[in-house]
C-alpha cells in the first residue's frame, strides 16, 4: 500500500512500512525510510506506483482550467476527494484525485485552505483583488527584469537614473529600482560603483567620490546660514606687542599669532595668541550647534570646507592689520639656558603686525640664517628668539622622549588649477620638508601652548579634553595623562578653535580657569563628570576619521590624475615592507603584486599599468630593484 502524504508544503508520495493507531513508516523509491503522522496523509492507494503516480498527477493537475475549478466547485467549504468524485463523475482514482488536489493547491487566489485535503473557494469579489493583484505583481516581475537587462547591457533606464543617486547611499530595498539594480550587480559580477559608472550614472570616478561623499555627510549642501557675529570682546585690553602668524598661503581661518617683548640679558616674553571665537560661540547656542555638527574643517584637494560660517571666520581669524580677540599664552625665558620661567594666560586684544606665508620665508629662513646673527634674516627681531627658545623646548621634549624626533619626511600640498570638480584640473603637488625651521619653529609653540593650558587645566580641577599617548596607542580623554611620542606631561588641543571643536570646547574651559582659577570648575561651561565631554569626544573621533579619509582618497585620486598628467609610464619607488611601495615622485603608496622579497628601504623602478580610479589603486609591475 502507498499514501500521499504532505511534508513541508510538498506532496510526497511513498510506500507505507509499517503503522500504529497514529504514525506509519513509510520508505521511499530509495530505500529511505522515514516516520510521518497519520494526520498528515491525505489517501492512501494501491496502483500506480507512488513515481508514476505523482508524475501523471502532476501531467493531469496542468491540464485543470483553474477557472472552470472554482465556477464548479461547492461556495463553501468541501472536501477534495468528494469533489473530485462530483468532477470527474465517478470515483476518482489516485492520479485524479491527486491531480484535483495539486490543482487546487496551486490556486491560493481561487482555492483557500481549510486543514488537510480540504478547501473553501474565494468570494468572487476577494478573487477579484487577488488577480488583480497577481498580475500587478508579473508585471513589475517583467518590468525589473527589463531593467536588469538593460544594465547588464551597460545601459541606465530613465527610471533608475531619477533614483540612482540613493544607491550607494540610502537605497531603498523594497523599490523595483533596487532590486533591478541588485540583480544586475549579482549577473555582472561587479561592484555596485562599478556598474553604476559604467552605465554613465556618473561622468567619472571623481564625481561618484564626491557625491558618496557630500550626499553623506552634506545631503543640505556645506554652505552655512548666514549670521551675524556679536560679541567680539571690545572691552578688552589692549596688548601692546607686535605679532606675526605663519601660515600657508591657502589659510583663511588664521588661529594662532606669536610675538616676542625683550626683557634683557637673553630674557624675553614670548606671546602665544590664539583666536578667541569662543567669546561669540558659548555652549548650545546657534553658532555651537553649527560648530558641533562638523567637528572640524573638511581638506581636500582644491576645496576647504569650514567648520565655522565665514562670517565668525571672518571676525576673528587673525588677518594682518585687524585688532582681533586674543587668549594669549605670555611665557618668560631664559634663551641661553632654556629655562622657562614664568608663564600667564590672559583675554586681550591684539593688532596682527603681518600674515606671513611659507612659500615666500622657507627658503630665507634657513637653520644657519637663524643660528648666524650676522646672517641676513627677514624679521630677525622675532624670529631669531623664538628660534632659540624653540631649540631649548625641543631638545627638553627629546630628552623626556628618549631619542630626537625624525621629522625629515617629505609632505605635499595639492594646488589645482581649476575646479576641484574636473577631472581635467591641472594638479601641481609642492612639496615641503617637515623639518623646515618655520615648521619647527610654529610646531614647538603649539606644543608648548597645549602642554601649558592642559596643566593650567589640570591645576585647577577643570575638565577638558586630553590627547594621550601611553604604550603607542593615542587616544582622547577627559584625563590629563602624558604624551609619550612628543615627550609633555599634559597635550590639550586648544590652539586650532576656528577649525576643531574641540579646540573650542577647551578654549571655553581655559577662559574659565585663567579668569577665575580654583573655582572656574563651578562656573566653566563643562563641569567635572559632564557625560556631554564623552559624547563629544566619540562624535569628534567619528567625524574626524570621516574628514580625513575623504582626504586621504581625494589626494590619492589627485596623485593619479598628477601621474597621468605628466605622462609618466615608469616611476622609482621604496619598499616599506612585503609588497608595500611608496613612490618618491608623489604621496602614494601602492602593492606591487609578486614583488619579490627585498629590504626595507630598498629602491625599486616600477612600470605603470593603469589607474583604477574607483578603486584608488595603481596597477604597476617591477621593472627592477637597485642593490641593497
Amino acid at each position: 500500500m502507498y499514501v500521499l502524504y504532505e511534508d513541508s508544503g510538498n506532496f510526497k508520495a511513498e510506500k507505507v512500512f509499517s503503522e500504529s493507531d497514529s504514525t506509519m513508516q513509510v520508505e521511499s523509491a530509495s530505500g529511505k525510510r522515514s516516520k510521518i503522522k497519520r494526520a498528515v496523509v491525505l489517501f492512501s492507494f494501491e496502483q500506480p506506483a507512488p513515481a508514476e503516480m505523482l508524475q501523471q498527477a502532476q501531467a493531469l493537475a496542468d491540464t485543470l482550467d483553474v477557472d472552470f475549478l472554482w465556477e464548479c466547485a461547492p461556495q463553501d467549504e468541501f472536501a477534495a476527494e468528494v469533489f473530485a468524485e462530483e468532477y470527474f463523475g465517478h470515483p476518482p482514482t489516485a492520479v485524479e484525485k491527486a491531480g484535483l488536489i495539486f490543482a487546487l493547491n496551486s490556486a491560493p487566489a481561487y482555492f483557500h485552505r481549510r486543514g488537510k485535503g480540504r478547501y473553501r473557494p474565494a468570494p468572487p469579489e476577494i478573487l477579484k483583488a487577488a488577480l488583480a493583484a497577481i498580475e500587478k505583481k508579473r508585471k513589475q516581475a517583467e518590468q525589473q527584469q527589463q531593467w536588469t537587462d538593460e544594465l547588464v547591457a551597460g545601459r541606465l533606464p530613465e527610471p533608475l537614473a531619477a533614483v540612482a543617486s540613493t544607491f550607494l547611499i540610502k537605497p531603498d530595498k523594497n523599490t523595483l529600482e533596487w532590486k533591478a539594480f541588485e540583480a544586475a550587480v549579482q549577473q555582472r559580477q561587479t561592484s555596485p560603483e562599478k556598474l553604476l559608472l559604467e552605465c554613465g550614472a556618473w561622468p567619472n570616478a571623481l564625481a561618484l567620490h564626491q557625491h558618496r561623499f557630500f550626499s553623506t555627510h552634506f545631503p543640505k549642501g556645506s554652505e552655512h546660514p548666514p549670521i551675524t557675529a556679536t560679541n567680539l570682546g571690545d572691552d578688552l585690553p589692549m596688548a601692546e606687542v607686535t605679532a606675526y602668524s605663519v601660515d600657508d598661503t591657502s589659510t583663511i581661518e588664521v588661529d594662532d599669532a606669536m610675538s616676542v617683548t625683550p626683557m634683557g640679558n637673553d630674557v624675553v616674553r614670548i606671546g602665544i595668541h590664539i583666536a578667541a571665537p569662543g567669546l561669540a560661540i558659548a555652549r548650545d547656542n546657534d553658532f555651537d550647534r553649527m560648530a558641533r555638527e562638523r567637528m572640524s574643517t573638511v581638506y581636500i584637494p582644491g576645496l576647504k570646507i569650514p567648520m565655522l560660517p565665514r562670517e565668525l571666520i571672518t571676525a576673528f581669524s587673525l588677518d594682518a592689520g585687524q585688532v582681533r580677540p586674543c587668549l594669549s599664552l605670555y611665557v618668560t625665558a631664559n634663551l641661553a639656558t632654556g629655562e622657562l620661567l614664568a608663564e600667564e594666560t590672559r583675554l586681550e586684544r591684539i593688532k596682527i603686525q603681518e600674515n606671513l606665508r611659507h612659500n615666500t620665508l622657507d627658503a630665507l629662513v634657513t637653520e644657519e640664517a637663524l643660528n648666524n646673527p650676522d646672517a641676513e634674516l627677514p624679521y630677525s627681531e622675532w624670529l631669531r628668539p623664538l628660534w632659540r627658545f624653540a631649540q631649548h623646548l625641543s631638545a627638553q621634549r627629546d630628552v623626556v622622549r628618549g631619542k630626537p624626533e625624525n621629522n625629515n619626511r617629505v609632505e605635499y600640498s595639492f594646488e589645482l588649477d581649476g575646479p576641484f570638480d574636473d577631472p581635467q584640473t591641472p594638479v601641481r603637488l609642492v612639496p615641503r620638508r617637515r623639518n623646515a625651521p618655520l615648521d619647527r619653529l610654529v610646531a614647538e609653540y603649539m606644543i608648548l601652548t597645549n602642554n601649558l593650558w592642559g596643566g593650567l587645566l589640570a591645576k585647577h580641577g577643570v575638565p577638558g579634553i586630553y590627547r594621550s599617548q601611553q604604550t603607542g596607542k593615542v587616544r582622547m580623554s577627559t584625563h590629563a595623562l602624558p604624551h609619550e611620542a612628543i615627550g609633555v606631561p599634559y597635550y590639550a588641543w586648544s590652539t586650532s578653535p576656528l577649525r576643531r571643536y574641540v579646540d573650542l570646547v577647551n578654549q571655553w574651559q581655559i577662559m574659565a580657569a585663567a579668569e577665575h582659577g580654583i573655582s572656574a570648575r563651578l562656573v566653566a561651561p563643562f563641569k567635572p563628570k559632564d557625560a556631554d565631554l564623552f559624547a563629544i569626544i566619540g562624535s569628534f573621533d567619528s567625524q574626524y576619521s570621516a574628514w580625513g579619509d575623504f582626504q586621504s582618497s581625494m589626494e590619492r585620486y589627485w596623485c593619479m590624475r598628477w601621474l597621468q598628467q605628466q605622462n609618466m609610464h615608469t616611476v622609482q619607488g621604496t619598499v616599506i615592507r612585503d609588497d608595500l611601495v611608496r613612490l618618491d615622485c608623489a604621496p602614494f603608496v601602492t602593492r606591487v603584486p609578486a614583488l619579490p622579497s627585498l629590504e626595507r628601504g630598498q629602491v625599486v623602478t616600477l612600470d605603470i599599468l593603469g589607474y583604477d580610479e574607483l578603486a584608488l589603486e595603481l596597477e604597476c609591475r617591477l621593472r627592477e630593484a637597485a642593490a641593497a
